[in-house]
């Protein structure tokens, strides 16, 4: 017989009847004691891996026995092999000491295993079986009676099976039942009174079944049960006080994964030996201190939240510390995310700011064009800003970020920071989109007089700011329809990487970043292509094949590199969205890089792409620091001095802006040259 069970068995109730953490040294709420010393640790600093006591006692005592009865069950659904919980009641001998099994159970003693074998209905054996186990067949019911003459049954389990329906008097009679496994089967109600014989009843596990709805008389009888596991089912409230008024010994609750809408301040009143709360993966809209302020013996909780630990502060364990984008000191949990907030920051505002503040001194032809690169640049300036005013709040936090964690997620700032990054995110995929358009329609169709005038363009760049603001500001109008859309994260970005708490906000979200930026990156990506086919098309006509060659390749990398930066910051976020739509759970610190690392990339190049490394800029540059070189000259030689003419560079972006003076006729043999020779005029200012 294999002794890993009961080394598991020992060792959890090891760590239950281990002494208690010391009290000798008073500490305030929120704190507790380093074992004889006076000093204190927050709470976020216990069992944390780390000796922060520097005498190990803040990592004592920090086993729990909270998942490790999931583990029990699943191990005796899977891999059970005639073992005991119980050491004093192995059998000594190999024999059968049952009288009466099925032929296709295996007995050892008085433990009977028939798992796996087809049964349909509970089978009929020897009243002395101690231990029971009917795992992974095909039971649809428990009838009445049907475990009434098993007196000295102790353990059962009955996990996988189809169970619906379970009769008020299905285990009458088993007074020394001390563990009930019925995990994983279909059981959709337990009727008041149904466990009324099991006084001896230690563990219920009901884990992932479909129980809707709980009586207030649905535990009576549980005199002895210190550990109940009702997680993965479908409870949606739980009746006042219905889980304490007859289970007074309680030691271990997990309620984990239920859809509850809410949890009653006095609900856990009466549970006050309670060691042990499971709440994950509940959304508590209503989380006060007074939910969890009587249970003083309470040493583990368990939220879907770290910000919900700040409501029990008296507790020494409270998980999770972290949603991998802050933690319950820091907005900003990483020391990485810190530092590259305020540098990504620095970089996008830099680089924006330094373009609209040279464009006055660019006297391009082409107004229209840098007017849109104006409203980019001020698009993704914003960017930078709400990057840098999240790194303040940081700074402002620092330390002690859960006391604030979830006013500053429900506050106006918040929210209007969250704004401002999608309007600058949409504001800059739009305008992305019209530029793009534009220099596709130039290259692919440069004569068909499709290229926006001066009225078309202030128009559509006045539309794209006209929606960028709608889309950002339309969850703030309705908060009943998207509920806190803003505030499901510290940064306030509306990612909804996991269960949203609205369907409109889950909807909402997927609208924008699978609707809108989805449709404008493959009309990018579309266009780009379109673009290089038709020059690589028109080069093979030409007859300077190698200059041809030479300039396309240049162009084919600056294409390639602003497609590339697209599909960079997009495709993770895409693929963010399609697995949330999967329901598959995603680590909170895949959604602090996206936020922090990949979002912002357009916004920090796109001064590069659309500015600093074009040819004009560059050209420009050449010519003021030439400039300023022969004035240097001249200062140094005592002469009298004297002005270069300006420097006047032409963006031909698209064709028509350029003066009259510099366009002498010229004849071309026949409509194929002239478009060859204006696709290689582009190429040249692409390039």
């Amino acid at each position: 017989m294999t002794s890993r069970p009961v080394f598991l068995y020992i060792l959890i109730f090891g760590k239950y009847f281990a002494p208690g953490r010391a009290q000798n040294a008073p500490c305030d709420l929120g704190y507790f004691p380093c074992g004889n010393t006076t000093k204190c640790l927050p709470q976020q600093l216990q069992c944390n891996g780390m000796d922060d006591c520097e005498n190990h006692v803040d990592e004592d005592n920090c086993g729990d026995i909270n998942g490790w009865s999931t583990q029990f069950d699943r191990y005796y659904g899977n891999n059970y092999k005639m073992t005991s919980l119980y050491p004093s009641i192995v059998a000594e001998t190999s024999e059968c000491l049952v009288g009466s099994a099925p032929m296709q159970c295996i007995c050892q003693g008085l433990e009977l295993e028939c798992d796996e074998i087809n049964l349909r209905a509970v089978p009929s054996v020897s009243s002395n079986v101690t231990f029971m186990s009917l795992r992974r067949n095909l039971i649809r019911k428990l009838p009445p009676n049907v475990f009434k003459r098993y007196h000295g049954l102790q353990t059962l389990c009955l996990q996988n099976n189809k169970i619906r329906s379970v009769s008020v008097y299905a285990f009458r009679g088993l007074y020394s039942l001390t563990k009930l496994y019925l995990s994983h089967n279909r059981i959709t109600l337990l009727k008041p009174g149904v466990f009324e014989d099991l006084h001896r009843l230690e563990w219920l596990i009901i884990e992932d079944n479909h129980l809707n709805r709980i009586s207030p008389l649905t535990f009576y009888g549980l005199n002895s049960l210190i550990l109940l596991v009702l997680m993965n089912n479908v409870l949606t409230c739980l009746p006042d006080k219905s889980l304490c008024q007859h289970m007074p010994r309680l030691h271990w609750l997990n309620l984990s994964y239920n859809p509850i809408q809410t949890i009653q301040a006095n609900q856990f009143d009466n549970l006050i030996k309670l060691k042990s709360l499971s709440l994950e993966g509940i959304e508590i809209s209503n989380i006060q201190q007074r939910m969890f302020r009587p249970l003083m013996n309470l040493s583990y909780i368990y939220f879907k939240r770290f910000q919900y630990c700040g409501y029990a502060p008296h507790v020494r364990i409270c998980k999770p510390n972290t949603d991998g984008l802050s933690s319950l000191e820091d907005l900003l949990a990483s020391i990485i995310q810190r530092v590259f907030v305020w540098v990504v920051s620095a970089v996008t505002c830099f680089g924006n700011i330094f373009v609209i503040c040279m464009r006055p001194y660019i006297r391009s032809e082409n107004k229209l064009h840098a007017m849109s690169i104006i409203s980019l640049c001020c698009a993704d300036c914003l960017m930078g800003i709400y990057l840098f005013v999240i790194g303040a709040f940081d700074l402002k936090f620092r330390g002690e970020y859960n006391k604030h964690a979830q006013l500053w997620m429900e506050s106006i700032h918040c929210q209007l920071l969250g704004s401002l990054a999608i309007l600058s995110t949409e504001v800059s995929v739009l305008l992305l989109t019209f530029l793009t358009l534009e220099k596709y329609i130039c290259i692919v169709y440069p004569f068909r007089c499709l290229r926006p005038g001066k009225c078309r363009t202030i128009t559509v760049l006045i539309l794209i700011w006209i929606i960028g603001v709608i889309v950002a500001f339309i969850p703030l109008s309705n908060k009943d329809f998207f509920k806190n859309y803003y505030g499901t994260n510290g940064v306030c970005f509306p990612l909804h990487s996991e269960d949203a708490e609205s369907t409109g906000a889950q909807i909402y979200s997927v609208a924008i970043f699978l609707g809108i930026n989805l449709a404008a990156f493959i009309i990018i990506v579309f266009s780009y292509g379109s673009m290089f086919y038709s020059i690589h098309q028109s080069a093979i006509t030409a007859n300077e094949v190698r200059n041809q060659v030479k300039k396309e390749m240049i162009l084919a990398k600056r294409f390639f590199f602003i497609v590339f930066t697209d599909a960079l910051c997009w495709i993770p976020i895409f693929i963010l969205k399609f697995l949330s739509l999967l329901q598959v759970e995603i680590p909170g610190t895949i959604t602090s890089w996206v936020v922090i690392f990949i979002l912002p990339i357009n916004s920090a190049l796109n001064p590069i792409l659309y500015t600093l490394t074009t040819r004009p800029f560059k050209e420009m540059i050449h010519q003021f620091w030439y400039n300023y070189r022969q004035r240097r000259s001249i200062d140094s030689k005592g002469s009298q001095k004297t002005y270069a003419p300006s420097f006047i560079w032409v963006e031909m972006w698209p064709m028509q802006e350029m003066p009259s003076e510099l366009m002498e006729p010229v004849l071309f043999a026949d409509s194929s040259e002239l478009s060859l020779i204006s696709q290689s005029t582009k190429l040249n200012s692409y390039s």
